[in-house]
């Protein structure tokens, strides 16, 4: 279920970016590494089919996985809430970043933000699409820790 979900959000951002013209900015690019390695861990757990304390193993890193998207998706909806006198200037594209820099310097680049990622494209319902990706995030990690248990339950019925 977490790996369709996040197969479902990955279509849907792509959908955006190339069907409706909506690029993404660094940290929306952060955003889309963190669901997917959140899919990964979901979809090789699910393969896998573990038993026992590799249910838990499988949870944590996906929840884990998703609280680092969470993050991101929060720091994303922190620099649009705030007053644009306030917002970080843009800087260069991700590419070139990842062309001069080491990428430690350029994660925490992105990571600061900038204008780019302050200003708010779309929104659905008065919630920015960081906005909506945050609460899928947090849905991801709560998914993510309730299925080991929820395994356990229905293997005790």
């Amino acid at each position: 279920m977490g790996a369709l979900v996040v197969a479902g959000a990955l279509v849907f951002a792509y959908y955006l970016q190339y069907f409706q013209g909506l690029e993404p900015c660094p940290l929306c690019i952060f955003q889309r590494i963190a669901i997917f390695a959140t899919g990964v861990v979901f979809l090789v757990a699910a393969l896998h089919g573990p038993q026992g304390p590799a249910r838990w193993l499988y949870g944590v890193m996906a929840a884990v996985a998703a609280a680092c998207g969470a993050a991101i998706a929060g720091r994303h909806v922190w620099l649009q809430s705030i007053p644009e006198d306030q917002v970080p200037a843009c800087g260069p594209g991700l590419d070139y970043l990842l062309d001069i820099l080491p990428w430690q310097e350029v994660l925490a680049k992105v990571l600061r933000g900038d204008a780019s990622c302050a200003s708010i494209e779309a929104s659905f319902l008065g919630v920015s699409l960081p906005g909506w990706t945050l609460v899928v995030f947090i849905g991801l990690v709560i998914w993510a820790l309730l299925m080991p248990m929820l395994a356990r339950k229905s293997q005790i019925n």
